[in-house]
């Protein structure tokens, strides 16, 4: 399967942000720790060792084992578990929304490249072990981002009344779900893996966390992927001094306003992905996940009658550590606190939102990890392929938008010279003499040559695009071909890895997937890549 390659700058679909620091951007080096090369993995590696205990690897590995109970694991994967326990062992990490049937295609980009990390890793610091590590986002409570995900064009959602963590959810409703995707299937050996699949993941489990978990579990456990759940006691149980620091202190709101404020002053093109509240945690129980304030000394959590003086609310995160779940801001913390790991692998936004981060982790004393942006991926088939040699395209020209897409095949096809630049450049040209003549007379005639000089540059301009669109409807039938096959590829002027599921993929090409992935992603190589499937 061949593979080509562009900069993410050059697709027009990623932020200044992310293109800046992809390019080494010496402004944003004091809002991340080192980057990701392969030789920056050394240092990072002796200061990650130097602050994670012994003492939270056996947690770590006791809550694993505990998690995996009733998962049947490939030996990969239970190696990569036992050896959490060993000092020289660290992790490569990437999160992700429990999206029903893993929801958009990057999901699959995101593990792989934090898959095929582990393995540069491993050839270059063989002395070391590294586990990939897929981190469960059972805690979000946003049921609406995650119950669909998009089939051949078509929107395949669970409906139904949901509140609280959507990791707890049970799976009511989705036998109708199962039934309506099917119903969209050929009877292909492929289409047969996909019902399967998603009638073990969906219909056997009690849980959307379980079911995420068998899911994944199912497609990347030969690859050693280790699947962690961070709603779990035992974890949270780590993580209660910088609950409490949270709570009293509002240290992550100090520290991400300032860092916020410092960004905003580098370039209004840089958005703030998250703005940090005095507390940064949820208080979630069955069915309910809501923000905990404070008014007055006294804490409440939002749409319930649940409060606390200081006194008891530290005994509620003493005995019931469990209830206490971290935002957007504060989950990136635990989540470094409890694994010995060394990079954080996430999409454009994810990284954004990272940047805002250091400086709360320094003061907590927290190893800042190094950020990878994950691999992105344009898949195109034979056909799709034959397609564009056809009507004589390059795949870079489909990242353009579609007008720009449609002016450009016209100028090239067109059998009629559309562009004016020669006589523009003639019409100025004769103006230069107009000009000499008028300084030597008033200032009123060399007006008037200016404004004579603009209308016709203007009536010249008026023309081209005149011709321009004429020739587009000459063009029509190429015009719509073209356009047919970048909506195609970019489904919804977006591009595909954030609107295609990874089903429709598989239906084609099967378990071969997941295989040329892993064999083509770079996640070092900082490059959009473009894979031919065959």
């Amino acid at each position: 399967m061949p593979t080509d390659c562009i900069p993410f700058r050059e697709t027009n679909y990623f932020s200044s942000l992310i293109c800046d620091y992809l390019d080494e951007n010496n402004n944003l080096k004091p809002f991340y720790n080192r980057f990701p090369e392969l030789e920056n993995f050394k240092a990072q590696i002796e200061d990650k060792a130097s602050n994670y205990k012994a003492s939270v690897r056996e947690t770590l590995v006791a809550a694993l084992e505990n998690q995996y109970k009733s998962t049947e694991a490939s030996a990969e994967t239970l190696n990569n578990i036992n050896a959490l326990k060993q000092e020289n062992t660290f992790t490569v990490t990437t999160g992700h929304q429990l999206n029903l049937f893993t929801g958009p295609a990057y999901f699959f980009y995101k593990i792989i490249s934090t898959i095929n990390l582990c393995n540069e890793l491993k050839a270059a610091y063989p002395e070391y072990n590294f586990v990939p590590v897929y981190w469960m986002a059972s805690e979000d409570h946003d049921f609406d981002e995650i119950n669909f995900f998009n089939f051949q064009g078509k929107k395949v959602q669970w409906n139904r009344n949901a509140s609280g963590a959507v990791g707890e959810l049970n799976l009511e409703g989705l036998d109708s779900v199962f039934s309506a995707f099917a119903s969209e299937l050929n009877a292909s050996q492929n289409a047969k893996e996909l019902q399967e699949l998603f009638k073990e993941a969906y219909l056997d489990n009690d849980n959307l966390t379980n079911a995420t978990r068998y899911l994944v579990n199912k497609l990347f456990s030969q690859y050693g992927l280790v699947i962690l759940d961070g709603n779990d006691k035992a974890l949270k149980q780590l993580f209660v001094p910088y609950i409490k620091e949270d709570l009293l202190n509002k240290t992550a709101f100090k520290h991400v306003t300032q860092t916020n404020e410092a960004l905003n002053k580098l370039s209004d093109s840089y958005k703030i992905q998250v703005n940090p509240r005095e507390i940064n945690l949820f208080y979630i129980v069955s069915g309910v996940r809501e923000r905990i304030v404070e008014i007055d000394d006294t804490y409440t959590v939002i749409d319930t009658n649940i409060t606390w003086d200081k006194t008891s609310l530290l005994q509620e995160v003493e005995q019931y550590p469990e209830r206490f779940s971290p935002n957007v801001v504060m989950r990136p913390l635990y989540q470094e606190v409890i694994l010995p790991n060394l990079c954080y692998i996430g999409g454009g936004g994810e990284l954004a939102y990272w940047f805002q981060l250091k400086s709360n982790f320094e003061t907590q004393q927290v190893t800042f990890p190094i950020l990878l942006l994950r691999n992105s991926v344009l898949l195109i088939t034979e056909k799709q392929q034959e397609k564009l040699e056809k009507l004589n395209l390059s795949v870079s020209d489909l990242f353009l938008k579609q007008s720009e897409l449609r002016t450009k095949v016209t100028k090239a096809i067109s059998k009629i010279d559309i562009d004016f630049s020669p006589q523009k450049e003639l019409l100025k040209n004769q103006f230069q003499d107009l000009y000499k003549l008028a300084e030597k007379t008033d200032a009123s005639f060399l007006g008037a040559v200016g404004a004579q000089e603009r209308k016709q540059i203007k009536g010249l301009e008026h023309l081209e695009k005149r011709l321009l669109k004429a020739q587009k409807r000459k063009l029509q039938d190429h015009l719509l071909r073209v356009t047919e096959l970048q909506n195609e590829l970019f489904p919804n002027q977006s591009l595909q890895e954030r609107q295609a599921n990874f089903s429709e993929f598989y239906l084609e090409f099967g378990n071969q997937l997941i295989s040329q992935l892993v064999l083509n992603l770079q996640p070092l190589k900082g490059k959009f890549t473009i894979l031919n499937l065959k």
